[in-house]
Order: C-alpha cells, then sequence, then structure tokens
C-alpha cells in the first residue's frame, strides 16, 4: 500500500505561511490608514473612500522589481527589496496626481524561507509607511518546482484617489514651462540586466569601498525613492502641469509619455552631475550617453513640469521636505521629426 501523503510532503508547509502571517502583522499594522475595514486574513480587503473626495476618481498600477531581484538572491539582500516593490507602483500612480490609498503584494516561491519572506514584507510594510498608504492584504504562494531553492518572485499592486478635476494628465503643458528634475537614490528598479552584465563581465568585487555609498553593492542595491509626501504637498502648493516617474526606457522614453503632441523636452546634461554610480556604470560598461539617457534614470528619478513663474517655489518647497529638486530642461515646440525629449 502506498504511503499516506500529506500537502508538507508535496513540498508545501501551510504551517510556515501561517508563520508568516503572524510574523508580518506588526509591521502591517503600523501602515493601517483609518479607511480600512478590517486586518489581514480575510479573504478580500476592505477600504472606504474617504468622503473629503467629492469626485473622486481610482487610480491603479501593478509593477514589479525586475532583475535586480538576481542581485538580492545572489547577495542575500531582501530587507530593503519591498520598498522598491511598493515605489514603483506608488511613484506611477502619483504623476497622474493620486493620493496612494492601500497596496497588496504578491510573493510566489518554490519552498517558503519564513525569515527571507518576512524580511521582505517588512520592507514592504516600511515603503508603504513612507508613501502613507495601507499594506491590506497579499499572497504568498509557494509553488514547489516553479522557483530555483533560495529564489522568488515579487508583484505589486497600488490602488490611489484622485479628484477629477486634480488629474495630471500633461495636457496644459507649454512651450516656456520649466522641466525640474528630483534626484533618484540611485538606479532604482531599472536597467540591472544591464548592470549585471557589466558586473559579470568585469568580474567585479561589490565588496569593495564605494565612497560614501558604503561597498558598491550598496550603492547598486539602493531602494527606490518614494517621491509620494513631498509631491502631494507641492500638489496642494501651486500648479503642477506635468510628472513623469523615470522608470523602464530612462529619461528619453519616459518623459514623453506626459507632453503634449506639439511640444518636446529638451534638458541639459550639464545641469546636473552625474552621480558616481552612473559614472561608474557608463565606464565599466563603455556605454554611450544615448544609451545612458535610455536605459538608466541618470540620476534624476522623478521629472516635474511647471510654469516659470512657479519653478522658484517648488524647488524651494521640494527642498524643505527633503528632496533636491533642481532645473533640468525647457518645454519647447516640437520640430518635424524631432524626438519629443533630447539631452543636449
Amino acid at each position: 500500500m502506498n504511503e499516506s501523503l500529506t500537502y508538507r510532503s508535496a513540498g508545501v508547509d501551510m504551517d510556515a505561511g501561517d508563520e508568516l502571517v503572524e510574523r508580518i502583522k506588526p509591521a502591517a499594522k503600523r501602515t493601517m490608514r483609518p479607511e480600512v475595514l478590517g486586518g489581514i486574513g480575510g479573504f478580500g480587503a476592505l477600504f472606504e473612500i474617504s468622503r473629503k473626495y467629492k469626485q473622486p476618481v481610482l487610480v491603479a498600477g501593478t509593477d514589479g522589481v525586475g532583475t535586480k531581484l538576481k542581485l538580492a538572491f545572489e547577495w542575500n539582500r531582501h530587507d530593503t527589496i519591498g520598498q522598491d516593490l511598493v515605489a514603483m507602483s506608488v511613484n506611477d500612480i502619483l504623476v497622474q496626481g493620486a493620493e496612494p490609498l492601500f497596496f497588496l503584494d504578491y510573493y510566489a516561491c518554490g519552498r517558503l524561507d519564513v525569515e527571507t519572506a518576512a524580511r521582505v514584507v517588512v520592507g514592504i510594510a516600511k515603503g508603504c509607511e513612507i508613501s502613507g498608504c495601507s499594506l491590506i492584504g497579499g499572497e504568498t504562494a509557494e509553488m514547489p518546482g516553479m522557483y530555483p531553492v533560495g529564489e522568488y518572485d515579487l508583484a505589486g499592486f497600488a490602488v490611489g484617489v484622485v479628484e477629477k478635476d486634480a488629474i495630471i494628465d500633461g495636457s496644459r503643458i507649454a512651450p516656456g514651462d520649466v522641466v525640474l528634475g528630483l534626484a533618484s537614490s540611485g538606479a532604482h528598479s531599472n536597467g540591472y540586466s544591464l548592470i549585471r552584465r557589466i558586473i559579470e563581465r568585469g568580474n567585479i568585487d561589490v565588496a569593495k569601498n564605494f565612497g560614501d555609498h558604503g561597498t558598491l553593492a550598496d550603492a547598486i542595491i539602493a531602494p527606490t525613492r518614494i517621491y509620494v509626501k513631498p509631491l502631494l504637498a507641492l500638489m496642494q502648493a501651486l500648479p503642477v502641469k506635468g510628472l513623469a516617474h523615470i522608470t523602464g526606457g530612462g529619461l528619453t522614453g519616459n518623459v514623453p509619455r506626459i507632453l503634449p503632441a506639439t511640444t518636446c523636452a529638451v534638458l541639459e546634461k550639464e545641469s546636473w552631475q552625474l552621480p558616481p554610480l552612473f559614472q561608474w556604470l557608463q565606464r565599466e560598461g563603455n556605454i554611450a550617453d544615448e544609451e545612458m539617457h535610455r536605459v538608466f534614470n541618470c540620476g534624476i528619478g522623478m521629472v516635474v513640469v511647471v510654469a516659470q513663474e512657479h519653478a522658484a517655489s517648488a524647488i524651494e518647497l521640494l527642498g524643505a521636505a527633503g528632496e533636491r529638486a533642481m532645473p533640468i530642461g525647457r518645454i519647447e515646440v516640437c520640430q518635424p521629426g524631432q524626438p519629443q525629449t533630447i539631452v543636449v
């Protein structure tokens, strides 16, 4: 007679899943907003839209972390990858003027390592705290045979809200407007297939000192900056015409997404200093300027477009909120055949 089988013998440890839920409850609790109805553990999460909104429009976004995860596995750096996950979605919905309300995560692995998963989810909760949204649920999927030992995959889902008449869609951007750049914290979560190739080809020692950043690994794995609270405050203080989150596609791929068809953004590369990490990547990879600008954020994690008369005030307000903002370009009339964003 065949032996009696259990889910555990098939590779799924439900007790580990229960342990993980208990481990992450305190971190998730710190993210709770008053609008959350109920706690973690139900089949669905309930969230009441605040009555302060007259014509609320929901804005949803989803993303992952990409091949930056491969470095997290290789270097055992799981504590900040969750902040990356949150940042990629909340920064995306922010550019339409939305206040992030809640976040859900999906964590998939072949065998659940509670300690590793807890480190990841605590990082997700921290990202939610920074952005002011609630971690109201998620899914941990243990699927034997689907992933190599020690590896996992992540996806995140953010929902925000904006007043219908306050949606930022770039339609008011006009020639003469100023393009501001907000400093990034590093490569954020884009371009890591190229970064990994540079490291592998050069057999780079990532444990070496990298100045103020600590080690080179510290600089490469630094978590994505979350711009939510400073930019929401800026939107309350003055008219913001356009916002672009500099993700996959770099500067030249993301800024055009917010521009009217008749306009272009001319960015001046001399107006900001290329951070040491990007100088190192360009040098070690022998990467052309054009490729740098279409792959990496090059030190600019978010672009803000305002009227010229509001530029100085915007820089001052953002600076007071802890953001390093600088004028990096201007909006011009787009000439026939001209790319909508160029770096000169």
